[in-house]
């Protein structure tokens, strides 16, 4: 039988064919953004919607948090088919399980196989959305303490049908119901999830019958090629070397006496076009919740990779073909088995692997790379819990952090939350938040002298204090970087630490560890201090002209300009050029 001629796919036909699709993507978030109940979907925006071909490849993870979906959304629509053979349209799939794909159990995600009119899958769309709560024995999705899965409590959902023909499985609804402590909050996010997918599969749809469907398969053969070809030109203009880095996460339950130390081993060669990360030489799973699922333990180092590269690089398949990252089958930065928990695997240890590859790339060359962001999650992004007049709530609260790294040629972004999301999340509104939550808010703002210093300066830390009204609430978090601070590159300094205390009645402080979950009282209230950033190359090589805008800006001191980054200043704050000089003269010669 003669085959059909696949039709060929033109530059521009492909550029627009591009933004069609990233167009889906940022419907699928709008909807998601907008019709979401709880905070951490409509404030804080922590969720991603992206699509996938047929064969589980991905084509645009366009408005996504890369930690969510970089790695992970292939395996997870392998499961689906794997476990449904037969899809058909108005089929719908409920999928949290970070041992078939799924980041952790608190991203609950929905997919959509889009179906043709002849029956033939032709695309996948997915839409994550964190959730405040899944169920866990404790009200929060950050379990740093959990033992194993049991312990956790969440329910598990390996791709299970919750739609058929577009009606819901009411046994599954009922059943997060009876299991969740705000149920209406979770139908409320539940059904925006859906609605997004919905919107993706419309859209596609409408799009296949319109382009026909040849042609889009055609695209994303020559979408996923040229975006291979983008990655062969970057890499191929790297310098070749292997660079072994570590990041050292804080002490936490479960874990040696002095944290868990990350080793990363990067390999850039340039001939090859290829990138290899070894994640193998790193300590077996642990008995709390710490834990990477395979997603994020392939998806964190990727993060590291594409901070350090041109950004215009697209990320989808084809660019992940110039990318090989090392696993190991029961690692804690690796592929663990059931029951192993994996409550916190998007944020902390996957921080200490992305951290340190981009690390790694920045001591290959100037121009590379960058520093670490700082770790997360200090109280002040923690997850909120109590009942206030008969109500229980759960919410998770973005009330300050920052971290950003100095980069080669920026300084840090100063709401990037942690190195993972790529700053997607939004900082709350106070207002807000006070509005929806029983809670008053004292105090956020940013801390002076808490960069790191560098050529191009990390974020500061921020402070942010807040009490219950009418209640108590428990806050629960999982804040890393308490001992060990964001790291420079290439001579640049460590961001300052993080910290979190308790301020009683009678206005004093009172230490509380990293890993809790802490009972505020209506007459004390929560203290948090995120971690700076790391700082990108020597602080005496700053332009002067930044440092005096840091001390005017009130974000350094002066005596810290002087001392770290060797910039004088005349008695009204304004540069002393010729005293700059001298002092970074003198510093280069003893040094």
């Amino acid at each position: 039988m003669e085959q059909k001629a696949t039709p060929k796919i033109g530059g521009v036909e492909m550029a627009v064919l591009t933004a069609r699709f990233e167009g889906i993507a940022h419907k699928m978030a709008n909807t998601l953004h907008r019709t979401g109940r709880s905070g951490i979907l409509t404030i804080a925006r922590d969720f991603s919607c992206v699509i996938l071909t047929a064969d589980h490849e991905l084509l645009t993870a366009s408005d996504s948090l890369p930690i969510h979906v970089l790695r992970g959304p292939e395996i997870m629509c392998k499961t689906m088919s794997d476990n449904h053979p037969e899809l058909r349209r108005g089929d719908a799939y409920l999928h949290n399980s970070p041992y078939h794909g799924c980041t952790h159990p608190a991203d609950h995600s929905i997919l959509i196989p889009v179906i043709d009119d002849d029956g033939v899958h032709r695309f996948t769309v997915l839409a994550k959305g964190h959730q405040a709560d899944c169920g866990n024995a404790l009200p929060t999705t950050y379990m740093g303490a959990a033992k194993d899965v049991y312990g956790e409590g969440a329910l598990i959902f390996p791709a299970v049908k919750i739609q058929s023909d577009y009606e819901h499985n009411m046994d599954i609804v009922r059943m997060c119901r009876m299991r969740i402590r705000v149920p209406d909050q979770w139908w409320g996010d539940y059904l925006a999830t859906l609605g997004a997918a919905r919107v993706g599969e419309r859209e596609i749809l409408a799009l296949g019958r319109e382009i026909g469907w040849d042609a889009l398969q055609s695209y994303c053969r020559s979408w996923f090629d040229y975006s291979e070809q983008r990655m062969v030109d970057v890499i191929r203009a790297m310098p070749k070397g292997t660079v072994t880095r570590t990041s050292r996460h804080d002490r936490f339950p479960a874990t040696p006496e002095d944290g868990v130390e990350i080793k990363v081993t990067v390999d850039v060669r340039p001939e090859d076009a290829m990138i290899e990360v070894d994640l193998r030489d790193n300590p077996d799973c642990m008995e709390n919740g710490i834990n990477l699922s395979e997603g994020t333990a392939t998806s964190a180092p990727m993060v590291g990779i594409f901070n350090s590269i041109d950004h215009t690089v697209p990320k989808n398949e084809g660019s992940f073909r110039r990318i090989k990252v090392h696993l190991r089958d029961n690692c804690c930065v690796g592929r663990p088995a059931h029951p192993t928990s994996c409550s916190v695997a998007t944020t902390n240890l996957a921080d200490r692997v992305a951290n340190p590859v981009q690390c790694a790339i920045a001591d290959l060359a100037d121009g590379l790379g960058m520093a670490e962001t700082g770790a997360v999650i200090p109280p002040s992004s923690g997850v909120i819990s109590g009942t206030h007049d008969n109500e229980p709530f759960v919410n998770e609260v973005y009330l300050g952090c920052t971290g950003g790294a100095g980069t080669p040629t920026t300084d840090g972004w100063l709401t990037i939350l942690h190195v993972g999301n790529a700053g997607m999340c939004y900082q709350d509104s106070i207002e807000i938040d006070e509005l929806r939550h029983p809670i008053l808010v004292h105090a956020r703002r940013l801390m002076a002298d808490t960069e790191g210093a560098g050529r191009f300066r990390g974020a500061l830390g921020a402070y942010s204090e807040f009490s219950p009204l009418g209640c108590d609430i428990t806050v629960a978090y999982v804040s890393d970087g308490n001992a060990n601070p964001a790291a420079g590159a290439r001579g640049g300094l460590h961001g300052g630490p993080s910290s979190q205390f308790r301020r009683l009645a009678d206005g004093s402080l009172e230490p509380v560890p990293g890993c809790a979950e802490v009972v505020i009282g209506p007459d004390q209230a929560m203290v948090s201090i995120s971690c700076g950033g790391g700082g990108y190359g020597p602080p005496e090589e700053r332009e002067p002209e930044r440092v005096v805008a840091d001390v005017r800006e009130g974000w350094v001191s002066r005596e810290r300009a002087e001392m770290i980054y060797a910039v004088a200043f005349t008695e009204s704050l304004e540069l002393d050029t010729a005293g700059t000089a001298l002092i970074r003269k003198d510093r280069a010669q003893a040094g």
